[in-house]
């Protein structure tokens, strides 16, 4: 090896490095931008003095009378897909007011972790498996429905049902009975039961019916597990939550043997009656679900509607506490719990890194049903392979061009991402 040859090689390991040192610290974002969260529109979540969704662009449906009016159309404070200021200038001193709605907080903090957030408007199509729709469930990893005040279709409650049973993550939010925003003699709790009885796959395929009662309290009454990923979760621990009008559910475990209650109403025992907050598993799939669509409120949205105050921040805290966890929850791909301590231990290396050729993927236990993607540094996803198990190494043979990628690992239990170069 001549000098020159040296001193390029020199160069290469020393930016190399600086690359990998600015990767190492920004790994949490990096790892989730393959995460997109989508925000129903289509159920009138506008309706009344609602502004379930995380920014509208326009009002063209009109206002009534008594300031936020539902038009015979269906829809107002309309949403577009992308919310605007883009998402690419939140940063973590971003206020809620960047973006114009009640769950603009949210989206702000979901921006914040590294998630993509989209809105399906008002006029698109909840679908399964369509080719034809670019908002298809299919591309997300979490689909986020607050207080519907429409009926789902039947081949929406099977998109639904069959987009969590193949690995697609679940929010249900509810609000209490009685609270029929458009006038159409249907409500939250309601729509979500007929939906979860009335599907072509399960009936109650999660093991959670929503009760039908309206009570306000505030509850310190959730679960001490200390492993509890919505309780005790990255974002912190969460000690009580303020239901301000909503609605309790029941679960059933011989349904869904993986349904639980963390929250339950103050001077009840935590069983399968009163629960306030519940999450479970189906196929591949996950659902949380909460009874009362207030803790989501960040009290901004639509001004010529009654806009009240910002619940977000209600409860000392703690309720963005629980929405992030169960986000997160809902977001990862593992089965391990996730706490304020980490989640599962590492598993899979990757070397040479950087490579000047095929990359050898190293696991340290045995795993089935494994999928390897390969994708950009911007998230474009490069190749995708399945084996049937990897058990001590693989080799990676893309022949892929210089650069940096994430390797993202999946198998049953495991899930995770590794970054690499390749000169």
């Amino acid at each position: 090896m001549n000098l020159l040859t040296l001193k390029k090689t020199y160069l290469m390991i020393r930016e190399t490095s600086k690359i990998f040192i600015i990767l190492l610290l920004l790994g949490a974002v990096t790892a989730n931008a393959q995460v997109k969260i989508l925000f129903d529109a289509t159920k009138a979540e506008m309706a009344g003095n609602a502004d379930w969704v995380i920014d509208y662009d326009q009002t063209n449906l009109g206002v009534g009378s008594s300031g936020c009016y539902l038009t015979s159309s269906g829809h107002q404070s309309n949403p577009q897909q992308i919310p605007t200021p883009a998402q690419s200038t939140v940063t973590s001193g971003t206020a809620e007011t960047y973006w114009s709605g009640a769950l603009s907080s949210w989206g702000i903090d979901c921006v914040n972790r590294g998630y993509t957030v989209e809105t399906l408007p008002w006029n698109g199509q909840i679908t399964y498996g369509s080719t034809s729709n670019a908002q298809d469930l299919s591309n997300y990893k979490v689909f986020v429905v607050d207080e519907p005040n429409l009926v789902f279709s039947a081949a929406e409650k099977t998109a639904i049902v069959q987009f969590v049973q193949h690995g697609g993550s679940l929010f249900m939010i509810s609000d209490h009975n009685g609270s029929d925003r458009n006038g159409d003699g249907w409500d939250s709790p309601h729509i979500w039961d007929d939906l979860l009885a009335n599907n072509s796959v399960q009936p109650y395929p999660f093991g959670i019916y929503f009760d039908t009662v309206d009570f306000s309290q505030t509850t310190t009454n959730v679960s001490a597990t200390s492993t509890d990923s919505l309780i005790h979760g990255p974002m912190g621990n969460v000690t009580e939550v303020q239901w301000s009008g909503g609605t309790t559910m029941t679960i059933d475990p011989t349904v869904n043997p993986s349904v639980k209650g963390v929250v339950f109403k103050t001077g009840t025992t935590p069983g399968n009656t009163n629960v306030m907050v519940a999450y479970a598993r189906y196929g591949s799939g996950k659902v949380a679900a909460l009874g009362d669509s207030s803790p989501f409120d960040d009290g901004t949205g639509n001004p010529t509607c009654t806009l009240y105050n910002g619940y977000w921040s209600d409860a000392a805290g703690n309720h963005r506490l629980l929405i992030m966890n169960a986000t997160i929850w809902l977001a990862y791909e593992g089965t391990t719990a996730i706490t304020e301590t980490g989640v599962a231990e590492t598993k899979v290396t990757v070397y040479p890194n950087p490579a000047t050729g095929p990359v050898n993927i190293a696991c340290s236990a045995p795993l089935s049903n494994v999928t390897i993607s390969v994708f950009s540094i911007t998230g474009a996803l490069i190749s995708e392979h399945k084996l049937a198990s990897l058990d001590g190494g693989w080799i990676l043979d893309d022949k892929l061009t210089s650069g940096t990628y994430i390797l993202k690992i999946q198998g049953d239990g495991f899930m995770q991402t590794n970054r690499f170069a390749v000169y």
